[in-house]
């Protein structure tokens, strides 16, 4: 095990985690929200630095990120474990449970990106805020030799260990679960704030953001919760790309798939602020192409993960010369 960066030590061999908003109080033997920190003899203790529960080299648009050097691959890593608790969890096998993992060093999955030819690394999978200090070290390394670095996160972190990752995290894709205080404290076990917080932290600090709302039938997809939560972005950002991904039950939700009219209805209502609006997971139905909100031209063409059109030059239009949102 590892000593956590992120926490104080309190009486009675207790320790505080300062990790992320749950701020949990653990006691000796126990461990926090997260099942991965863990108080011995009143010092915290991270069960998952170097353990990597997968690896494989993803498209980039599978994050999903579409503005973020497009056409590239990905070295994707993760662990298990989260800070949430969302019934509906469709990585609950890696997430809310302990499974069987591989111990690497930091400058064997640099190596690894490096030797497949990835454009960087994404902390993905599982939720990687519950990584911090592997994440964190492994991104310093990654950086200093030509990488990016990636997360793929729901955004409960903290304000300081978010800010220590600004100068090495290049790209968030931050899963923004619903619009509503009720849904975060009943379905995920969290709360909206803080995620609103990181989203407009990491913007202002200049990281790429992606957004991502996975669409759960009656959980979150009214109408009027789309609408506000499209106003906050667009406020925050009309250019932030937006995600809309379809629902299927998992773990412990068995109601049925999104309809596709409610996924069209979302992306009908966030295109009237939002530059950029997709639809994902859905065979057939994908709303994938990037298109310039000034001319209306078709700029990156895709099919499932593949590109196959791209009229992005410079990070303009090549039609009209107006500044695309991102990184090509």
């Amino acid at each position: 095990m590892f000593e956590a960066r992120y926490y104080e030590k309190e009486q009675g061999k207790k320790t505080r985690c300062l990790l992320c908003p749950h701020n949990c109080l653990i006691a000796d033997n126990k461990t926090g929200i997260c099942e991965v920190r863990t108080n011995k003899n009143g010092i915290l203790y991270t069960q998952v630095y170097g353990e990597v529960s997968g690896y494989a080299v993803d498209p980039v648009e599978k994050k999903p990120l579409y503005h973020f050097y497009p056409g590239r691959t990905l070295f994707s890593i993760g662990t298990w474990g989260c800070n949430f608790k969302c019934a509906y969890c469709q990585n609950w096998n890696i997430s809310q449970q302990q499974v069987e993992t591989t111990h690497f060093k930091k400058e064997e999955i640099v190596a690894m990106a490096l030797r497949e030819g990835a454009v960087g690394i994404a902390y993905t999978y599982n939720e990687p805020t519950i990584w911090h200090e592997f994440v964190h070290d492994t991104a310093v390394y990654a950086k200093a030799r030509g990488l990016k670095n990636v997360m793929v996160t729901n955004g409960f972190i903290n304000e300081a260990p978010l800010a220590d990752l600004f100068p090495v995290i290049d790209g968030m894709n931050i899963d923004l679960k619903a619009f509503t205080e009720k849904f975060y404290t009943e379905t995920a076990k969290g709360n909206l704030a803080p995620v609103l917080k990181s989203i407009k932290t990491a913007y202002e600090a200049g990281v790429h953001i992606e957004l991502t709302n996975l669409v759960v039938p009656g959980l979150n997809d009214s109408e009027r919760e789309i609408m506000e939560m499209t106003e906050w972005i667009a406020a925050l950002s009309p250019e932030i790309p937006l995600h809309f991904s379809r629902y299927f039950p998992q773990y412990l939700t068995t109601m049925g798939p999104t309809k596709l009219e409610t996924l069209k209805k979302a992306n009908e209502i966030a295109s009237q602020k939002l530059k950029y609006v997709y639809i994902g997971n859905v065979a057939g139905e994908a709303v994938a192409d990037t298109c310039c909100s000034a001319c209306g031209k078709k700029l990156i063409k895709r099919d499932n993960y593949k590109i196959l059109e791209n009229n992005i030059s410079g990070g303009k239009c090549k039609f009209c010369g107006e500044k695309i949102y991102g990184h090509f």
